[in-house]
């Protein structure tokens, strides 16, 4: 499944290195991108983050699993790291 979003996510971007996609034992999985390609991640009114979810569940139901997503904002200028942007 990491995989799987680690490849729609880099296909968004810019800056692909920046990408990090990870997941923890609770099958949480966070994406972090650049401040720059934020936007494209999340799309307008949250359209993107929303097909990537929907996808992830489709595949998720397949294999009797259920995750959730969150995207993370590090934007230094404002002194937050981490911030979770969008959540299931």
């Amino acid at each position: 499944m990491l995989e799987l979003v680690k490849y729609i996510v880099t296909s968004l971007v810019d800056e692909k290195d920046a990408v990090i996609v990870t997941e923890d034992e609770n099958k949480r999985i966070t994406i972090s991108v650049a401040q720059s390609d934020m936007g494209k991640v999340i799309g307008r009114q949250g359209r993107i983050a929303k097909a990537i979810r929907t996808v992830v569940r489709a595949l998720a139901q397949k294999q009797g699993e259920r995750y959730t997503i969150d995207i993370l904002e590090d934007d230094e200028k404002n002194g937050t790291k981490g911030q979770v942007v969008s959540a299931e």
